[in-house]
């Protein structure tokens, strides 16, 4: 074969190349396009309630580890030490959970990353209820931390995946709204069943519960994006069919959305300087930073602000009517972030959160008297979860293109987990060295660098295709 018939070979084959490549980012953007706007449908409705009643049930097992720790403690079935292991337990299979929900999801799939992670929390969880000491305890916190911080990166990205393009901020802040009323679940069921039972009954109830979910979302639909990505065209095709059963908002007749800063494609519109910022790196960046600080500033505030608060004369922590009170801003807060994130934007509103949150925090440590830690008290922690609802449920998934979505977020997540794990040491030494106002500055400090970052490096991801 002479020279020039081989660069005709060579040329014929990469042009054929092109072409396959051509055609299916073509696929991939039809089935990305038809999910955006596919209508709510039953199976969409299946799909949102399954993942919020697993957050839920993950929340209210987070929650309750402190209460059993305190439980085992009073009884001497355990002492400082060992809980203080059962503890740290947690929070490192919360890190590692996080880290390979993203690989497994991104690799094996949604479904598959979905179905262990509850399997896990709830297995481990069951099996600690008849743990025999303390040590063997710590090992099944362990194994269930894997499940619960994976369940917080698949949770929500599903959700994400799957929602109409319009509606996806709002769906996912509804998410976040029913997981975050496992907080006072959780309180509520440690009160009643702790003292009446010991814990072993409660682990139990979530174990069992856990098992029916996980039996329930047996059939679950693999994400159709996902599929898509990895050619396997038939089966996304099939989905999408089920979620487009009430119809779609796409104008199929002049090919293009409803709204005009859209492209065909179904994605807003960027200006030049958002297409800079949407580099993988930065976005990264962005996500890592603002689901970090979201998390730190959340722990600062609800694990030491209220004991700070009691040295300085303010009784907090013996009327549970109080701590209730204040917490009643979590669920005020979801529903804020779930009103407003599809209609003025996600920037807007998690730049203006962050804003409040360096505001409130100064303004709590300045508080003397218990009312007004209680109004300034629920401010703050309003603004604390319009973050929960805005950041780790809606933007940080929005941020990232289908082939890297999970490990992106995953890893985002186990670094707030880290720093979550370092937050007691940090603290700690803060009071000692450079007194109370020190955390209380350094909350308004970590909230004030978020709000920069976001604001300056973050992308707009309203209703823009998540690709």
């Amino acid at each position: 074969m002479t020279a020039q018939a081989l660069q005709n070979v060579k040329r014929n084959a990469a042009s054929r190349a092109a072409e396959m490549d051509a055609a299916q980012k073509k696929q991939v953007e039809e089935i990305t396009r038809r999910v955006d706007y596919a209508k709510e449908t039953r199976m969409f409705h299946k799909i949102v309630a399954l993942v919020a009643a697993g957050m839920l049930m993950d929340s209210i097992d987070v929650y309750i580890g402190s209460a059993v720790a305190s439980s085992a403690l009073s009884t001497h079935w355990s002492t400082v030490a060992q809980n203080s292991t059962f503890m740290s337990a947690g929070f490192m299979g919360l890190l590692i959970g996080s880290l390979l929900a993203g690989f497994i999801g991104d690799l094996k799939g949604r479904r598959v990353a979905y179905q262990i992670n509850l399997l896990l929390f709830g297995g481990f969880t069951f099996l600690g209820a008849f743990a025999p000491n303390m040590a063997v305890l710590s090992l099944c916190r362990l194994g269930a931390g894997l499940g619960l911080g994976a369940e917080i990166v698949t949770g929500f990205a599903m959700v994400n995946e799957f929602a109409p393009v319009e509606r996806r901020g709002r769906w996912c802040a509804i998410v976040s709204l029913v997981a975050n009323c496992g907080v006072p679940v959780a309180m509520l069921l440690c009160a009643w069943i702790i003292p009446r039972w010991s814990w072993r009954p409660l682990f139990i109830g979530i174990g069992i519960i856990a098992a029916v979910i996980w039996w329930l979302r047996r059939d679950i639909p693999e994400s159709p994006r996902w599929l898509a990505v990895h050619g396997r065209y038939d089966e996304a095709e099939a989905i999408v069919r089920k979620l487009e059963e009430n119809g779609s908002e796409f104008d199929d007749a002049n090919f293009k959305p409803r709204h005009d800063d859209m492209d065909a494609a179904g994605s807003r519109s960027m200006n030049a300087r958002e297409r800079r910022n949407h580099a993988l790196g930065v976005c990264l960046l962005v996500a890592i930073v603002a689901v970090a600080a979201t998390n730190v500033c959340s722990y600062a505030f609800t694990s030491w602000v209220p004991t700070i608060l009691v040295k300085r004369g303010i009784d907090l922590s013996s009327s549970l009517w109080t701590s209730t009170l204040m917490m009643c801003g979590a669920p005020v807060g979801c529903l804020i972030g779930s009103v407003l994130l599809d209609h003025i934007g996600r920037k807007k509103v998690i730049v203006s959160a962050f804003g409040l949150t360096a505001v409130f925090g100064l303004a709590y440590a300045a508080q003397t008297s218990s009312i007004g830690a209680i109004v300034v008290g629920f401010l703050l922690t309003m603004s604390l979860y319009v973050l929960m609802a805005s950041v780790v449920a809606v933007y940080a998934p929005e941020l990232f293109a289908t082939k890297v979505r999970f490990r992106c977020v995953g890893l985002a997540n186990a670094i707030a987990k880290l720093l979550n794990v370092l937050m007691p040491m940090i603290v700690g030494w803060m009071l000692v060295t450079m007194g109370a106002n020190s955390v209380f500055v350094s909350i308004s400090v970590v909230a004030v660098i978020a709000m920069l970052v976001t604001g300056v490096f973050g992308v707009e991801t309203s209703r823009r295709s998540v690709g």
